[in-house]
């Protein structure tokens, strides 16, 4: 008789209080916990092949890779560790997921400082090894493409000036001590300098950057990169947030308009942004007033969290036709502490965070300050309850907190750039 297919998990981090939790789904159950970790929110959660996970710990310097399903098997709950320069900003992988890449951001400071890139081989012989170089200051994303053997391209996304700069992983990891310059390999200047947004199509070996003006094309050519046409955010506004959703090889985003005062965000616009890079088809619908940042994309939808004063809501995109439509609108319990007009909609204030995976139904979203992750059914019949359950973990999760929803055999690590 063979064993029952393993249940989805969800890996929940309290990045405030310091605590990571492996819940089984959908009950809750809580199969393991790593405290003392203070993930580093804005680079996320890495999908990495074998059901693996990775993140930076933002206080101890360090990546860290969970085995979500290994202590069901004898295996430890942390499978490696490796130190990176921090504070991070942007994490990425090679499609193997045995190269990665860190790169550096603000932090708590006002202005660019840091210029420090660590590169990261996790099958290096005698266990994972990481090595730190300087590059250029500022926030920049990240992504690694595939090469032949130890070829691997590191490519960084700068702004102002706005540029994919790449580098070759074998020679960060050939850097020798104390954090010397790296000398790229090729750069491509970009014509924006507000690139925020990065995703990798490891099929097809292009990288994307969303800018103010469209999402910018490049594929690699040798050791270079070669500019493509850029894709058009078809309207007013532009995609802060890029992700790819592996199954359907599609592009996501979420163009926002409206005024530029962070204090008048509830009267920002919304909309849902997709290109197939399948069809080479692009469209957008609108999701609504307020703030839309980070989305998911679960089997067959892709889940935004609209949080605005006159109440938030799960939105729900129907991603199983050529036509992407509106599912779903699902309202969400009230936050305490959260964001009011005339202040910015993330400073001091509880915000949501969602997961999904591609090889699920299941969408999960916190209520931050409340220690609470609604559990939702995306594909729950018109007439029944969506709401599958609301667990509750030890912690506030506030900021929202940060999640990870696994599948086994899910394909998540699709998408190497981490969410």
């Amino acid at each position: 008789m063979s064993p029952a297919p393993a249940s989805p998990r969800l890996l929940v981090a309290d990045q405030v209080a310091g605590a990571v939790y492996v819940l089984n789904l959908p009950d809750g159950r809580e199969t393991g916990r790593v405290e003392g970790r203070h993930l580093a929110e804005h680079a996320g959660f890495l999908a990495l092949p074998g059901g693996r996970t990775a993140f930076v710990d933002d206080l101890a310097g360090e990546l860290v890779v969970l085995d979500p399903y290994g202590p069901d098997a004898g295996r430890p709950l942390t499978a490696a560790t490796a130190p990176v320069a921090v504070p991070a900003e942007h994490l990425a992988a090679d499609p193997a997921g045995r190269l990665l890449a860190v790169t550096t951001g603000l932090g708590r400071n006002r202005e660019a400082w840091s210029d420090l890139l660590t590169a990261v081989d996790l099958g290096a012989p005698g266990g994972p090894r990481s090595v730190r170089v300087r590059t250029r200051a500022g926030e920049p994303g990240v992504t690694v493409l595939a090469g032949t053997g130890e070829d691997a391209l590191v490519v960084l996304r700068h702004r102002e000036p706005g540029s994919l700069t790449a580098y070759r992983h074998a020679d960060l990891m050939s850097a020798a001590p104390a954090c010397p310059p790296a000398a790229p390999a090729a750069e491509l200047p970009l014509a924006d300098d507000d690139g925020h947004g990065d995703a990798h199509d490891p099929v097809s070996g292009r990288l994307f950057a969303a800018t103010g003006s469209g999402v910018r094309r490049a594929r690699r050519d040798g050791a270079g990169l070669v500019a493509e046409e850029p894709l058009p955010w078809a309207g007013e506004g532009r995609g802060y947030y890029l992700r790819l959703d592996p199954a359907r090889r599609t592009l996501w985003s979420c163009v926002r308009g409206g005024p530029a005062d962070p204090g008048r965000w509830p009267e920002w616009t919304n909309d849902a942004w997709w290109h197939s890079l399948e069809h080479d088809t692009t469209g957008r619908l609108p999701l609504g007033p307020g703030l839309v940042f980070r989305l998911a994309v679960s089997a067959r939808r892709a889940a935004y969290a609209r949080v605005h004063p006159d109440g938030d809501e799960l939105v729900l995109v129907a991603t199983d036709s050529d036509s992407p439509a509106v599912a779903a609108r699902l309202p969400l319990p009230a936050m305490d502490g959260a964001p009011r007009p005339g202040g910015t909609p993330w400073d001091g204030v509880q915000r949501r965070a969602v997961a999904a995976s591609p090889g699920s139904s299941l969408v999960a979203v916190t209520r931050g300050g409340h220690g609470e992750i609604h559990l939702i059914d995306a594909d729950a019949a018109p007439g029944t309850s969506p709401l599958v359950t609301t667990l509750k973990v030890p912690t506030p999760l506030n900021d929202g907190g940060h999640l990870a929803l696994i599948s086994p055999g899910d394909g998540a690590h699709g998408d190497p750039v981490g969410r």
